[in-house]
């Protein structure tokens, strides 16, 4: 059964910088739209970023531009994001989701990723 897998998540001080990935087996990233969401407990979960089938990035939040980038590693079957200069506020648990395949744009509606992984925690303090 397809699933899929995140890593890279852990502790960092405020200015500091994470890499997450999303790896999955069984099938090939590259052919997929991906993105990245976060939740923090107690609040609704919201999309970060996204990269779609044909590698068109999109962001979702809007503070995430300039310090977040999503990226495919097609050598590892991976995307990654990447995180520069996170905030306490951006602590949460990252999960990476895909579409269906041939679905081939981004969506600010979770409801349509239909693939979901665990999840990595992320925790940002001094």
């Amino acid at each position: 059964q397809a699933q899929l897998v995140e890593s890279g998540g852990g502790s960092v001080q405020p200015g500091g910088s994470l890499r997450l990935s999303c790896t999955t087996s069984g099938f090939n990233l590259d052919y997929y739209t991906v993105a990245w969401f976060r939740q923090i407990p107690g609040k609704e979960r919201e999309e970060v970023l996204c990269i779609s089938s044909g590698d068109v990035t999109q962001y979702f939040e809007n503070s995430a531009k300039g310090r977040f980038t999503i990226s495919r590693d097609k050598a590892k079957n991976t995307v990654d994001l990447q995180k520069n200069g996170l905030k306490p506020d951006e602590a949460a648990g990252y999960y990476c989701a895909t579409r269906p395949p041939y679905e081939y744009y981004c969506s600010a509606y979770g409801s349509v990723y239909v693939l979901w992984g665990q999840g990595t925690q992320v925790t940002v303090s001094s």
